[in-house]
């Protein structure tokens, strides 16, 4: 058999490129270097003075993050895919043969950032970026809610009623410590309301609820250019309404703010005037009466553009592959977060490349 050399591995990575690496493309477009003084802050390595092995450059963990949160890739799955693939290699910085972060690493990096609250920075940092390439939060701003699916929980009866009863797992089972780890006591039952279709004859069936478990992401994103200007992470029963003041903005260039009916209310109407805000919101249908024409017209017209953030969720969900596998909230908002920056990322690569085919 053929040895493979070192040629025929450099002509194997001329190919990638000219066959269009789309981390090649990440790489040119987004600025990671300009994330390292938040990493450097937050981290707080040492100055090697104290001897060990040296942790791995902060920048390159965090485009390890990006990868994962693109791909939906667990930890052990990523410590396989880095060594794997030449491509996830060259985008990284590592050689051929060399140590590469194992999931314990990742996983600790992930988490570090995560308890100084440095994600969030990141995010920031991210936005900050974007208003200095030009892209302002502009044409006003959409609002919207979607549940995040996690690993669904067995209990009995008393164990819910502990779980909604705000005990930790620890008190719950404390002779079953292994257990209390596997039990995510943060993520809550809520249920979807689906449109159902009508029947041949015309006749309207009731909507379908369906049970869902897991967490809610909460964003708003700018009209113009769809990117995610500020996002919150809630435990899947948290009413969508109750979330419109941690989510709308104050730097849109325009005032009007668009939302499905959940977020209507009296108090919501009441802040976003006094924000200098101008509410889009739909209006909901008068109990026991018809939909006025005029209010059913309206409320298409707000559709056509509040379904611009329904596109940001299918992304993260069939693109991405967003689902929670980890336990606790403040991980699930590590988790969403990430997946927040890397659609942005996503955002900004799609607006650059359309920038430069026009």
């Amino acid at each position: 058999m053929r040895q493979a050399g070192l040629f025929g591995l450099s002509d194997h990575m001329k190919r990638l490129s000219a066959d269009g690496d789309p981390l090649e493309v990440l790489a040119r477009i987004v600025d990671f270097e300009a994330f390292r003084p938040t990493l450097v802050a937050a981290l707080g390595y040492s100055d090697g003075t104290k001897g060990g092995r040296p942790p791995y450059d902060p920048v390159v963990m965090l485009k390890v993050l990006v990868l994962a949160a693109q791909n939906n890739v667990a930890d052990g799955r990523m410590e396989w895919l880095i060594r794997d693939r030449l491509s996830w290699l060259r985008f990284l910085g590592f050689d051929l043969g060399a140590a590469t972060p194992d999931a314990n690493t990742i996983r600790m990096f992930r988490e570090r950032l995560t308890a100084v609250g440095a994600l969030d920075t990141l995010f920031a940092d991210f936005d900050r970026q974007l208003k200095a390439r030009g892209y302002l939060p502009m044409g006003g701003q959409i609002v919207d809610a979607t549940l995040v699916a996690a690993p669904k929980q067995r209990n009995t009866e008393a164990e819910k009623a502990a779980v909604k009863a705000g005990r930790s797992a620890a008190e719950i089972w404390p002779d079953e410590p292994a257990r209390a780890r596997q039990k995510d006591v943060d993520a809550r039952w809520t249920l979807k309301f689906a449109k159902a279709r009508p029947t041949a004859d015309g006749k309207p069936q009731p909507d379908i609820a369906i049970p869902s478990f897991g967490y809610k992401s909460s964003i708003s994103i700018c009209r113009t250019f769809g990117f995610i200007r500020k996002g919150q992470v809630t435990d899947g029963a948290r009413y969508d309404g109750r979330m419109l003041r941690d989510v709308v903005t104050s730097d849109n260039t325009a005032s009007d703010v668009w939302a499905d009916t959940a977020y209507r209310s009296q108090s919501n109407e009441r802040w976003l005037k006094a924000q200098g805000r101008v509410s889009r919101i739909h209006r909901r249908k008068p109990k026991g009466r018809p939909m006025p024409a005029h209010v059913r017209r309206g409320n298409a017209t707000k559709s056509k553009i509040r379904t611009r953030v329904e596109h940001v969720f299918a992304h993260q969900k069939a693109v991405m592959g967003l689902f929670i596998r980890t336990i606790g909230i403040e991980r699930a908002k590590a988790k969403i977060t990430l997946a927040n920056l890397a659609f942005n990322i996503h955002r900004l690569i799609f607006h650059e490349r359309r920038a430069a085919m026009g």
